[in-house]
């Protein structure tokens, strides 16, 4: 390409006045590059694709060559592209059989893909032959028979069919089929063996097959074959090429009697490692993935009784060449120098050549090219384009590719300018940096004003255009200009010095220790140059503290000259170090501070049982984090089946200092399983408890725990009953827990004993017909189990059971009350030698339904009680017994009484009241029984009272009655009506509120202030009163004001 035409184009990119930074690199690059292909020669499809696809800013053409000739493809029917693709359609063998190559172009230059051959595989028939000579053979002789592949393209494999199809040859020790020849190889013949043998050959690209003509196999008569040696029939060649990664078949058989065995070594006498396989009997050796560790002379040994035969060969390593090092894309100034190396691994070691734009880099003048490497010196635009690193060795050829990118362009400083105003603090160093876009580099100075600067002490110009200026003062604050020129112009930046005081911290944080869940603020605060602007930020162990995150803990407050931090509900995790760093437009400084923070101490570990007897056990444990306190103290604390959560136990010593790691636990019950934990103490509080142990249970021991409210009394006759509260299961110290009961009459000395199996049992009754009733015995009851006797309890007396009384009840006698209500009055027994604690009143309604019998019963000596509950106007039968506590004694003779009929079941209506004063009267209609009622004797008027909230009751006989209520108070108000069955119905209540509410301002309604009804007829009087009251221009007195409420 022409220099001019490569300016056009960097100018049009943008590129003129790019820096090598900027440069975007345009040239085709492969995405696809073609692939070996190897077709059957009468493929249905007749149809070839190499694919071939390349990127780039500007889209690539692409071209092909064949055999090194470019394909014409205008004039080539064949033959067309699709994208990059060349698709060739109507196979031809003599025409498209060869090696393909690919070629992507675009403005900005060329490159070559790799190549891509295409072969055709085919299998021909064998020659017309109806059958092939026989071969005549003696039992125990070695025979070959050949196969004699047909022409062929593509790999093929070998199989070989006995007398018919599907009866296929199965290979073993005696017999082989070389996939290399095709011949089948029998190392000792046998009489089975006669008959005859077809080759059957595949191949694997075409999928075609191909049968020989029969080979007859005859036995002579002539006698047996002897024995002999093993003949080597079947070897590798002496030198295999194996490709790198290829999978290496070695095959080995011979030929003798007796079979001979076949085995394989290196004659380096290095073991085949495990991925190697040996097949077939040993016949064939096989090596998967070949490296170069794996090559070298390997032996085939065939051995029999007869003797032995051995066959080597030495397989050597080769790989096609393989990239170590490639070149990148590369933008240089104009003038500057190029230099490229690319470096192959291969076996031979390739060879290496150069590609610009797809031809052949000739090394001369500026270019040179010296084992891999491109060198070229003084670059102009020419230079540019593509360029391919080609490395190659007889195996294989392999393709690198990069772009040039020759610039030039006058000095710029749009993307690196002078800040405006560069900040620095007084005494320190300032640099200026320089550093335009330009190719080639420009040469660069500096000016102050309108002076340019010269080096001296303190002013250092470096080569690549930096101005650094130490020691700062007021005086260097200025404008500071860079002036960049090259033969393509000039450029210049200009920015202003500003010299600030130093920054103090006028506030530090200090080193503080603080409790876990308090809170405090770590001062940072400043003294600066008025002209800086100041950040602060907080580090906390290095890491920088994020606020919004850790907003809940971590609060920065201060103005701008303070970065105070705040931290809220300290934890344990927030001790360590807090950094705060001070940063300003020329400096940053910091300061810090250690903060401990103390809490309860971590939870001990590995809580372990060490020993345990029936009522200790030995604890040990390992001491948790003290997080910032030393530990103090321990609390030992354990946990059973019986108890409601963990319980501190006593321990010896009693108090378990913070130094202790063991302790004794006393006070256990014996046989409980128990559960211990530890709680670590400071100065700070309790820390959170350790595990728990595993479980443990504490050794078996003799009832140290008597039962106890021991007691009875009472059963039937001749029986003792004796009862107890039994012993809690965790008191029981062992296995096969039971009671001992132990008794006597008072007086005696002998106590008879009993024994109950059963914890759970609390009573045992003796059965006895000589004891006599209610006669006084001394009772003990003690605890035992397999362990031995416990103790027993203190000595009490138990009264045996007692008769019932003899004698019923006389002179009974009844009086309905009400309709609910009968009340039973008898005569009390006189003495009888039983006792007597009370009497029961049994009652029912008819003698022939026990079922609807009631029972009540009063202890002492009353005479007299009422029976409640009952049904109305109901016959009820009654009959009175003495009992004690061997129960009822003889029942009195049943009498009857009928209870009264029910009161009416409706409440006084028409209710209407009149307060004057504090005079409240009544008035209602009478309430009238039916046939089935009572009648109505008289009406209840109960007045409840709210301050003191006592009711009180009047009685009358009429339908009125007149109630004297206090003015400070407020009152509920009901009437029920009597009858001989008892209180009716009551009505709705009436509420009043307290008098002293009511104000009346007319002279007509002084002494009236409320008229109340429940009625309709009184509600339509109190309207048509208040109306009247309104003529008089009255204000009458509001019902809500006066309390009125129903």
């Amino acid at each position: 390409m022409l220099p001019w035409r490569q300016i056009v184009l960097l100018s049009i990119t943008g590129c003129l006045a790019a820096c090598t930074e900027d440069v975007i690199f345009q040239g085709p690059r492969w995405r696809t590059e073609p692939s070996d292909l190897i077709l059957p020669i009468n493929s249905p499809d007749q149809r070839a694709t190499f694919t071939c696809e390349a990127e780039g800013s500007l889209p690539p053409q692409y071209r092909w060559s064949l055999n090194g000739t470019l394909i014409d493809l205008g004039n080539d029917y064949r033959r067309h592209m699709s994208g990059g693709s060349l698709i060739i359609s109507n196979l031809d063998k003599d025409q498209d059989t060869g090696v393909y190559q690919c070629t992507a172009f675009n403005a900005w230059g060329s490159i070559l893909s790799r190549r891509a051959s295409l072969q055709f595989a085919y299998l021909d028939n064998f020659k017309t032959q109806t059958v092939r000579s026989a071969v005549n053979v003696r039992e125990g002789q070695g025979v070959v028979l050949l196969c004699g592949p047909p022409l062929h393209s593509g790999e093929l494999t070998f199989a070989w069919i006995f007398n018919e199809y599907p009866n296929f040859i199965q290979q073993d020790s005696r017999r082989f089929i070389s996939q290399e020849t095709g011949s089948l190889y029998i190392a000792k013949v046998e009489p089975s063996d006669v008959g005859n043998y077809t080759c059957v050959v595949n191949n694997t690209v075409t999928r075609e097959k191909v049968l020989s003509s029969p080979t007859p196999l005859v036995l002579r008569n002539d006698g047996v074959m002897g024995e002999y040696e093993p003949k080597i029939e079947v070897h590798f060649p002496d030198s295999v090429p194996a490709a790198k990664e290829s999978a290496v078949k070695l095959e080995c058989f011979a030929l003798g009697n007796p079979v001979p065995e076949i085995s394989w070594r290196r004659t380096s006498g290095i073991p085949f490692p495990s991925k190697v396989k040996m097949k077939n009997s040993n016949a064939v050796l096989e090596i998967p993935n070949f490296q170069q560790e794996d090559a070298g002379t390997y032996e085939c040994m065939a051995e029999n009784r007869r003797g032995k035969n051995a066959a080597r060969g030495r397989i050597s390593f080769h790989a096609k060449p393989h990239w170590l090092q490639t070149m990148a894309d590369t933008a240089l100034s104009i003038e500057e120098s190029l230099f490229w190396e690319c470096k192959a691994n291969g076996k031979p070691k390739p060879s290496y050549s150069w590609l610009k734009n797809g031809d052949t880099v000739t090394p001369e003048g500026r270019v040179q090219i010296e084992n891999g490497a491109l060198s070229i010196a003084a670059l102009n635009l020419s230079d540019s384009g593509m360029y391919q690193c080609v490395a190659e060795n007889k195996h294989g050829i392999i393709y690198s590719s990069a772009q040039l990118m020759v610039l030039a362009s006058p000095p710029s400083f749009a993307k690196s300018p002078l800040r405006a105003v560069l900040k620095a603090r007084s005494g320190s160093e300032v640099t200026l940096e320089c550093k335009p876009q330009a190719s080639p580099p420009a040469i660069s100075l500096w000016k102050k004003g309108n002076e340019i600067l010269q080096r001296t002490e303190r002013i250092t110009l470096l080569p690549n255009g930096t101005l650094k200026i130490a020691n700062v003062t007021k005086r260097d604050a200025a404008s500071y200009t860079c002036v960049a020129k090259n033969q393509f112009g000039t450029a210049s930046t200009t920015g202003r010095l500003l010299i600030t005081e130093p920054t103090r911290i006028t506030m530090r944080p200090t080193n503080m220790e603080i409790i876990v869940g308090e809170s405090i603020v770590l001062p940072c605060q400043i003294a600066c140059d008025p002209a800086l602007d100041v950040s602060f930020s907080w580090a906390f162990n290095g890491q920088l503290i994020d606020f919004q995150r850790d907003s809940d803990h971590f609060e920065r407050v201060g103005g701008t000259i303070s970065g105070d931090l705040m931290i809220r509900n300290i934890q344990l995790n927030h001790g360590g170090k807090y950094v705060c760093v001070i940063d300003t437009d020329v400096e940053s400084l910091s300061t810090s501070a250690i903060l401990v923070v103390k809490g309860p101490p971590g939870p001990p570990d590995k809580v372990a049982v060490e020993e345990i007897t029936d009522s200790t056990a030995q604890i040990s444990w390992t001491p948790g984090r003290d997080n910032g306190s030393p530990i103090t103290g321990y609390i030992i604390q354990a946990r059973t089946p019986f108890t409601v959560g963990w319980q501190a136990v006593d321990t010896v010593p009693e108090v378990v200092n913070g130094n202790m790691l063991t302790a004794a636990v006393v006070g256990l019950n014996a046989w409980v399983e128990y559960e211990f934990r530890v709680v670590a103490r400071n100065a700070v509080g309790l820390g959170e408890p350790s595990p728990a142990s595993a479980k443990t249970r504490t050794e078996d021991a003799i009832p140290d725990t008597a039962p106890t409210d021991v007691g009875g009394g009472g059963g039937t006759k001749s029986e003792l009953v004796i009862t107890w509260e039994p012993v809690p299961e965790e008191l029981q110290n062992g296995e096969g827990f039971g009671y001992i009961i132990a008794f006597r009459p008072v007086g005696t000395v002998t106590w008879t004993r009993a024994v109950i199996s059963t914890p759970g049992v609390a009573r045992y009754v003796f059965r006895n017909d000589t004891i006599p009733p209610f006669s006084p015995f001394d009772v003990k009851v003690g605890a035992y189990n397999n362990r031995g006797e416990g103790p027993f309890s203190s000595i009490g007396t138990v009264f045996s059971a007692e008769e019932v009384p003899s004698v019923a009840p006389k002179r009974v006698r009844t009086r309905s009350v009400s309709a609910v209500q009968i009340e039973v009055i008898w005569e009390a027994l006189p003495a009888i030698p039983e006792r007597v604690l009370g009497y029961e009143i049994v009652y029912w309604e008819d003698d022939t339904k026990p079922d609807t019998v009631g029972k009540v019963r009063i202890s002492g000596n009353y005479t007299l009680v009422n029976i409640t509950g009952l049904k109305a106007n109901t016959v009820y039968y009654l009959s009175v017994a003495a009992f004690n506590t061997a129960g009822p004694g003889p029942q009195s003779a049943p009498i009857n009484s009928t209870t009264k009929k029910p009161p009416p079941d409706r409440a006084p209506l028409n209710i209407q009241w009149t307060m004057i004063g504090s005079t409240l009267t009544l008035h209602w209609d009478p309430v009238v029984a039916v046939e089935t009622e009572s009648k109505v004797t008289g009406y209840l008027v109960l007045l409840k009272r709210h301050r003191n909230n006592d009711i009180s009751t009047i009685l009358t006989n009429k339908t009125t009655a007149e109630l004297s209520l206090s003015a400070n108070d407020n009152y509920l108000i009901q009437i029920k009506a009597m009858s001989e069955g008892g209180e009716g119905v009551g009505s709705e209540p009436i509420h009043i509120h307290k008098l002293s509410e009511c104000t009346v301002k007319s002279d007509l309604f002084r002494n009236a202030c409320a008229v109340s009804s429940i009625s309709a007829i009184g509600l339509l009087f109190l309207v048509d009163w208040l109306h009247s009251a309104a003529a008089y221009k009255a204000v009458p007195c509001s019902p809500s004001r006066c309390g009125a409420k129903l």
